[in-house]
């Protein structure tokens, strides 16, 4: 067995063999919906490989279970470049999530905005990413299958699901390109002058190494973001870990109606 598959063996021992329908990814300060799961958490801590997931506002624990009515794999933390230099950091959770039977990821983050009609508490569908730092998880893999097109990355159906339940919900769901930068420093008002010039709506330092393992490993994925603050250099406002935090409330509350109401719709 290959060690996702050990990990899954692990897992459905302890909350079930049925076939897990959706995985969920949360980010910065959206860590309570993992509370609303009626199933079982695991802490990464007992998932050999699992990253400890160091950051503060991140619960480093696995909850699977149902929500609305559908079998999901709730990630309440993620590993970011930053914190240990490796892209691939999600590969492992990524792997056992697909060995769990899921088909489809939704992503969460906290991240920056770099639009006056997106202040901080809005909530965008990411319509498309680019790849400001230059990593890419899938150096190494010496496969073929490293050769992922990423027309569509953002799959479209989902994001239609997401479109639909924010309408249904009344909740305003810009859409837009997301840039990342590597982190862990914030980024300066002449690197986010240079991505708007090339087609950035906000800036943030996870999701993109997801998304690209996503398709690698023949998942659907869409990703949406809280924004938190408005980028350096568009506002007065201080911008630090602290402060994304305690903005992220603001636009959470929005993104746990959209997520609920599109498990409600799909099951």
């Amino acid at each position: 067995m290959t060690r996702a598959a050990d990990l899954a063996a692990i897992i459905k021992d302890r909350a079930g063999h049925d076939p897990v329908r959706l995985g969920l990814v949360l980010g910065s300060g959206l860590g309570h919906i993992a509370g609303q799961v009626d199933g079982v958490a695991i802490p990464y801590a007992d998932l050999s490989g699992f990253p400890h997931a160091g950051v503060s506002g991140h619960t480093p624990n696995l909850v699977i279970g149902t929500l609305e009515g559908v079998r999901v794999a709730v990630f309440g933390g993620r590993a970011h470049y930053y914190e240990s230099g490796d892209p691939a950091a999600m590969r492992l959770p990524l792997e056992v999530l697909k060995a769990l039977g899921a088909e489809a990821l939704v992503l969460t983050n906290a991240a920056g905005s770099l639009r006056a009609d997106m202040p901080t508490g809005s909530v965008m569908l990411l319509s498309d990413h680019i790849n400001f730092s230059g990593l890419n998880p899938l150096i190494g893999e010496p496969t073929d299958a490293r050769f992922v097109p990423m027309t569509d990355a953002h799959d479209p159906g989902l994001r239609m699901g997401l479109r639909d339940a924010a309408a249904a919900e009344g909740v305003h769901l810009h859409e837009g390109v997301y840039a990342w930068y590597s982190g862990p420093s914030f980024e300066t008002p002449a690197e986010i002058r240079a991505i708007r010039t090339l087609g950035a709506d906000a800036v943030g330092m996870s999701t993109v190494p997801e998304v690209i393992l996503a398709r690698f490993l023949g998942l659907r994925v869409a990703a949406v973001s809280v924004l938190t603050n408005m980028a350096a250099g568009l506002s007065a406002e201080s911008i630090s870990h602290e402060h994304t935090k305690a903005m992220a409330p603001l636009g959470a509350a929005k993104l746990e109606r959209v997520l609920r109401r599109m498990l409600r719709d799909s099951a």
